[in-house]
């Protein structure tokens, strides 16, 4: 998060554990002989005790708490505050009947609970840390985070409950108060990575006339074996190439309009339950589709692909296809026309949100190297594991950010919807405040 955000959304308990293997030294020992309770919430006292545990939590987080005495009263209240409101969201939950068991966050514990053991070499270094975070056994740290978890859990479905209730709405967000967040967290921000956004053709290796003929005549005779009689599935089992639905006997499960490449989607919403299709190209290879069930805007399908055989003077064409489309792309021919003709229809065309260079895969980052906006890049080639024979890239950069301190318009919309969730929570909190019995002591 790039500033405060109440715990409860971010779901995270306030109350969480410090991590173990931390430089620092131990939270120095209380001094006071007798707890005090500083709220109730319901019939739930929260103790002076708990307020200090969060405050040491913070402290070995790395927040720096105020020792002026006036200003850790006023710390000290905005814990209390966020224990009342973790309070407020379990009594919400346990009034909605929600039940939350220990065999629902024991598995999470277990995992956190290894991890913790896995930073220290030997048992007894393990047990002396323990001792030092102020924990008698490891049976007592698995108890108190088996509690934690649950009481996450508790507020995370209160917090479902009242969306789906509709008493969440959501909150409008001023320009002024996203500016204020912006320049209370500026100096906490990461730097904006160097960025840029393209446009792409991608152009794949296309069988020869002679190997299109025999992987079409194969998927032919699969058909008609399939239309005298023999199931589908177990023609898909003993044949089809696609690795994902093969086992499966072809299912491709329930898919909606846009969700495949052109070709197939047409005919696969064009078909009835059933009905053989027709033998369908793609870049993929030759198909036959049979649809399973059809209900409101998606079917349920099964496929038998052929792939189609590709060779190195595939490849070899592609390359010289690749550079004939770059210079016409150079010479002012529109993108359109020449992404229409050209492009593999598998492939993304646009990278419109920006996009860190350092995050591209190496033949990208390569090929773009220190180039600006406008600048075109490649041809260069990609990796296709599914045939082995790798895929052309040209592009063109459409923007090239550098990196440096982040800026308001980087983060404006993640800031509105931080602050949205913030106000709306703050909102349904102070109501529930109002229903239930609350009171602060301190």
């Amino acid at each position: 998060m790039i500033f405060r955000t109440l715990s409860r959304l971010a779901l995270i308990s306030v109350v969480t554990l410090p991590a173990f293997g931390q430089q620092g030294a131990a939270p120095a020992p209380r001094e006071l002989p007798v707890d005090k309770i500083i709220a109730v919430v319901g019939t739930k006292p929260i103790m002076w005790s708990e307020v200090q545990e969060f405050i040491n939590f913070q402290r070995q987080q790395g927040t720096a708490i105020p020792e002026d005495s006036a200003k850790f009263v006023v710390f000290a209240r905005g814990v209390i505050s966020d224990l009342v409101d973790q309070e407020v969201l379990i009594a919400t939950a346990k009034q909605y009947k929600i039940e939350v068991t220990d065999a629902e966050v024991t598995p999470a514990v277990e995992t956190e609970m290894k991890r913790i053991r896995d930073q220290f070499k030997t048992e007894q270094e393990y047990r002396d840390a323990l001792k030092n975070e102020g924990f008698g056994t490891v049976e007592e740290l698995r108890r108190i985070r088996v509690d934690r978890a649950k009481r996450d859990l508790y507020q995370q479905r209160a917090i479902d409950s009242l969306k789906a209730k509709g008493r969440m709405p959501s909150v409008a967000v001023s320009e002024a108060e996203i500016g204020e967040a912006f320049v209370k967290a500026k100096d906490r921000l990461p730097r904006r990575p160097a960025t840029v956004t393209f446009r792409q053709i991608i152009v794949g290796p296309k069988p020869s006339d002679a190997s299109r003929k025999a992987t079409l005549a194969k998927i032919d005779s699969l058909r008609s074996e399939i239309i005298k009689g023999t199931d589908f599935e177990v023609v898909a089992k003993r044949e089809s190439m696609d690795p994902g639905s093969r086992e499966l006997g072809g299912d491709l499960g329930w898919a909606r309009r846009g969700m495949m490449v052109p070709a197939f989607d047409q005919m696969l919403f064009a078909l009835s339950p059933n009905v053989i299709s027709p033998v369908v190209e793609t870049v993929f290879g030759a198909h036959i589709i049979r649809v399973d069930r059809v209900r409101p805007a998606e079917v349920k399908a099964r496929h038998i692909l052929i792939r189609w055989k590709l060779d190195s003077a595939d490849v070899v064409r592609a390359r010289i296809e690749a550079d004939s489309t770059l210079a016409a792309w150079k010479r002012g021919v529109p993108y359109d026309s020449l992404v229409t003709k050209h492009h593999d229809e598998a492939e993304l065309r646009l990278m419109a949100d920006p996009v860190p260079r350092d995050s591209l895969p190496p033949e990208y980052r390569a090929a773009i190297g220190g180039k600006k906006a406008g600048d075109f890049a490649g041809p260069f080639e990609i990796p296709n594991p599914q045939t082995g024979f790798g895929k052309i890239v040209i592009m063109q950069l459409t923007t090239a950010e550098d990196g440096g301190e982040m800026k308001i318009s980087d983060i404006r919309e993640r800031i509105r919807s931080q602050l949205a969730q913030e106000k709306t929570a703050r909102r349904i909190l102070d109501q529930l405040r109002k229903e239930l019995y609350v009171s602060i002591r301190m």
